[in-house]
């Protein structure tokens, strides 16, 4: 059961925001609530100590410190704040959060870049009624940075300490 939450829960939530911030430039609170919640349930039957854990709040807090002023100075949308802070309580104090990070932001500026190309060429114009392009073509829309949150996480996720731990239990029985 552990295993099937850990190697389940998280990388559907990537995928899920993913599509999510695709579709609809949102993120659902949910998203970040099922992240929270599953990882307080786990984390305790994966062998963390309550100092572990607090760790790894310290580590969401400071993200979502940081990105709640992002927010706040209107840099950043609030659904991919509150989804890098509950990325980031997965990932806890570590240098596999440094990577997410890392590497969210050289998605996001690739992400980006692309879809600052697409929405000044040609193919905009006509692709740009498709229900999966339409947001990436509005000029007045956001740039669906929960795209690259989530290839991030879903990059760096079997580096972190959770997984290591089912996989050590799975390889040795």
């Amino acid at each position: 059961m552990l295993e099937a939450l850990i190697f389940v829960v998280f990388p559907f939530c990537m995928v899920f925001a993913m599509v999510s911030d695709l579709l609809s430039m949102t993120i659902a609170n949910r998203v970040s609530a099922i992240l929270v919640v599953s990882f307080v349930i786990v984390s305790p039957f994966a062998g963390m100590d309550l100092f572990t854990i607090s760790g790894h709040f310290a580590a969401a807090i400071v993200v979502l410190c940081v990105t709640f002023a992002l927010f706040a100075a209107g840099v950043m949308g609030g659904g991919d704040a509150k989804l890098l802070a509950s990325t980031a309580l997965w990932m806890g104090p570590s240098v596999v959060l440094m990577e997410y990070l890392t590497y969210g932001a050289i998605f996001g500026g690739t992400i980006t870049l692309a879809i600052l190309m697409y929405r000044g060429s040609v193919v905009a114009a006509y692709s740009g009624h498709n229900i999966f392009l339409r947001n990436l073509a509005d000029e007045k829309a956001g740039i669906p940075y929960g795209i690259a949150l989530g290839a991030a996480g879903l990059y760096v996720y079997p580096s972190t300490s959770l997984v290591q731990t089912v996989l050590d239990r799975v390889v040795t029985g």
